[in-house]
């Protein structure tokens, strides 16, 4: 077994460990004998197929394990494209975080009556953040899941999303990505740097997460951030939306950010409630605040040059699967936002809605309207004035509907 199938094996037991959520748990004996099918079932039927088994919940039946593995099989010798789909997360976090990655390997199998095969590889397994974004831009990988923090540095364009307080609540976001000026302004920017959207996703606004043993009480008010060295993903914008807060921006690679609160290098962060959780940071933090300053969103993104290449008929079924996935993400968003809100009250997490007053202070210190942030639109749209057919697309109620925190 070569190191690359090594390190794929293990991030795939991790997932089995995390996949019900049972961590801490009692059941060790159970999970232990998880990971021993697992193994077994991917020597004798291969990686997806036991991926597919342990999301289903039939790693340890041999009928149906096997009756998987036939029908893996069978799509893969019959596809006209076989594909890799990399996402970041473990099979099993929609509970908490609504990515839906099955979801989208099936329809973009079954729209295409079969002309494709999608080979998942979840958790990280070819990389996470602005690596594998790089890896779909230049090609290696066909579709790749990633932020839109992290995308940006490869598309521009996207990062205006996370100019704060303008289409940070959930509608508005989705309203604004479901638009024909997001297509005619934004989309177009995102083509010209070699990627193709196939859908963004809804997961919930960024928050004010604070950890344990910095002070009692939640960030109710800017005046509360002063000082504070909060994490910043890869946006230029997110750290001068921090700075003008009065914070202490502080880049910590993804990895390292639950050992950095832990040890005081930084003091808070700001994904969405079901990142937080998937992410094992419920024994970290004390309080998360909503103050929804801009989307924690997320997109499935293609290779161009390989959409490009593709006959009619399938480009045209990868654009219905799409659309079946935006649906169910939409669907998913409460249900997993309840679930990680829920185990996080188990931990001692507590959380706090600001009031319209205290929001408005947010958005007068730092959202979108103020003059620091028309360089940064001038930079991508080529005028300030473009902006605002943007905000006027995130105002105005698209076909969709989606629930809000």
């Amino acid at each position: 077994m070569n190191e690359m199938k090594e390190g794929r094996l293990a991030r795939a037991l991790r997932q089995i460990d995390h996949m019900r959520g049972r961590d801490g748990e009692p059941g060790d004996e159970l999970r232990s004998a998880e990971r021993r099918r697992f193994l077994s079932l991917s020597a004798k039927f291969g990686f997806t197929t036991a991926m597919v088994a342990a999301a289903a919940g039939t790693l340890f039946s041999e009928e149906a394990s096997a009756q998987t593995a036939s029908e893996e099989r069978e799509r893969e010798s019959a596809a006209k494209y076989t594909i890799t789909l990399a996402t970041e997360y473990r099979i099993g976090t929609t509970r908490s975080y609504p990515m839906i990655q099955l979801n989208v390997k099936e329809n973009l199998q079954n729209f295409s009556n079969g002309a494709i095969y999608v080979k998942l590889q979840p958790g990280g397994a070819l990389g996470t953040g602005t690596a594998l974004a790089q890896k779909v831009q230049a090609g290696t990988v066909e579709i790749g899941q990633f932020s839109l923090s992290n995308f940006a540095p490869f598309a521009p364009a996207v990062d205006l999303i996370n100019l704060p307080y303008w289409c940070g609540e959930n509608q508005k976001f989705v309203n604004l990505i479901t638009s024909d000026v997001w297509e005619n302004q934004v989309n177009k920017l995102v083509r010209e740097k070699g990627f193709e959207p196939m859908f963004y996703f809804c997961i919930d606004p960024r928050t004010a997460a604070k950890r344990r043993g910095l002070s009692d009480g939640p960030f109710k008010t800017p005046a509360d951030l002063e000082g504070i060295k909060f994490r910043v993903p890869g946006s230029e914008i997110l750290k001068q939306f921090y700075r003008l807060l009065g914070a202490n921006p502080t880049p910590v690679a993804w990895g390292e950010t639950p050992s950095a609160l832990k040890q005081g290098v930084a003091d808070a962060l700001d994904p969405s409630l079901g990142a937080l959780y998937a992410f094992g940071f419920a024994d970290v933090l004390s309080w998360v605040t909503f103050n929804r300053p801009v989307p924690d969103s997320q997109v499935y993104g293609m290779n161009k040059q390989w959409f490009d290449g593709l006959d009619g008929e399938t480009k045209e079924a990868i654009k219905q699967a799409s659309e079946t996935c935006l649906q169910q993400n939409l669907a998913q968003v409460p249900a997993s936002r309840a679930f990680a809100m829920a185990e996080m009250r188990k931990a001692g997490v507590e959380f706090y809605v600001p009031t319209e007053d205290e929001l408005a202070q947010w958005k007068d210190k730092a959202g979108a309207q103020r003059p620091e942030w028309d360089e940064i639109k001038t930079q991508i749209l080529g005028s300030p004035d473009k902006f605002q057919a943007l905000v006027d697309a995130a105002n105005s109620q698209g076909r969709y509907y989606v629930n809000d925190v």
